[in-house]
Formats: structure tokens, sequence, C-alpha cells
């Protein structure tokens, strides 16, 4: 069954190793609070257009969360990466310019650091944006504050959200062992599995 408009969040971040953990817990928040995260990722067919999937995730979606954490050049010659506001972008241009629920979306804009956004997207100063600095338990924080306040989510508290994501942990971490998984096995799941396990613990009673 396809997730209803009004339940889906779609998340827009990096997807590289060491912004792994901020999006896995993102995603376990959206997920704990009852709303379907969706993610550019999820669909694993290489025939389908990545845009096309995107811009069909977004249109799907009341929910927007927008990591702009990562956009300039980490290294002399490395080109800044475009993709996240791009895809504030067509977010935001729904929003503006779409009728019915797509005028009714909400977006959440998070950066590491406060201020760095202006240095290359002026155009959205003065709009709220929340800082992680780098730490997945201080964003899930503002995701969680932000779905309880925007979204109406049931105010469980971030403390109790980060402990049930450290017993989801354990629980995918020994179920992989004993299927014969490595550490570094375990390590290198894409995205999507994550996500498919996250489903898997909570349809389970989140055992711990």
């Amino acid at each position: 069954m396809p997730t209803p408009f009004e339940r889906s969040v779609f998340i827009n971040c990096p997807f590289d190793e060491d912004y792994a953990p901020i999006l896995q817990a993102i995603a376990f928040c959206v997920m704990l609070l009852g709303y379907d995260p969706r993610l550019a990722p999820e669909n694993t067919d290489n025939a389908a257009n990545r845009l096309d999937r995107i811009i069909e995730l977004i249109n799907g979606s009341k929910y927007g969360i927008h990591d702009l954490s990562r956009c300039k050049s980490s290294a002399a010659g490395e080109y800044s990466r475009m993709n996240m506001p791009f895809e504030l972008g067509i977010d935001h241009g729904f929003r503006r310019a779409g009728r019915g629920p797509l005028a009714d979306k909400v977006i959440l804009i998070l950066e590491s650091t406060r201020y760095d956004y202006q240095k290359a997207l002026s155009d959205i100063a003065g709009w709220d944006i929340q800082v992680h600095g780098g730490d997945f338990q201080k964003a899930v924080r503002r995701v969680r504050d932000w779905l309880v306040d925007k979204a109406g989510a049931d105010p469980i508290g971030a403390a109790r959200i980060q402990g049930k994501y450290i017993a989801f942990q354990e629980w995918h971490y020994e179920r992989e062992l004993s299927t014969g998984a490595s550490d570094d096995d375990i390590k290198e799941y894409p995205t999507n599995l994550i996500l498919a396990a996250m489903r898997q613990w909570m349809d389970a009673g989140q055992p711990v």
C-alpha cells in the first residue's frame, strides 16, 4: 500500500558513509513517530531516472527534511555539492505553486554550522534553519521537535527515541550476525536494507 501524503517525509541529505549515522538516526526518528521516511535510494531500479524518482517522492510527501550541511567543497579543486539545495528548491516550488494538499507542504532545513547556508544560499535568509553540529543525537532532537510541532506527532521524548534506536541497532546487529554476516558486511549494508530492518523491528513489537 502506498504511504499516504500526510504521513510521508521526504529526506534530502548526503548518502556518503560519514553522514550515514545522521541519516539513519533521522529516518529511525521519523519512523518511530509514525511517519514514513522517503529517500531516493529506496528505489534500486537502475533503469529509473534519478531525478524523476526524486520529483515523485517530493510530490508524494507532505513533509520535507533538507540537510544543507554538505553543500560546500572540503578540499582544493573539489566541487560544491548542489543536489541538496536543488532538491530543496523543487520542494519549495511545489509548496509555492501547488494546489490542494501540495500548498500545505512543510519543510525543515538542517545545517551543521549556524549561518553556513547564507554563504551559498542567501535567498533563504530569515528562514528558521536548525543546526545539528554533525551530531546524530542533536539531529534527532531537531527532527523530533519539528514533527511534534508541525505534524502533531506523539510527543515522545528525544531521549526515549535515542534509547529505542540503540535497542534497534543491537537487535539488528545480533540478527545479522546470526545469519552469517560479518562486521564489515553489516557496516556496508545499503540504506534501503537498514530502513527495511527498522520496519521489521517495529512490526515485531520493538524487541530488546
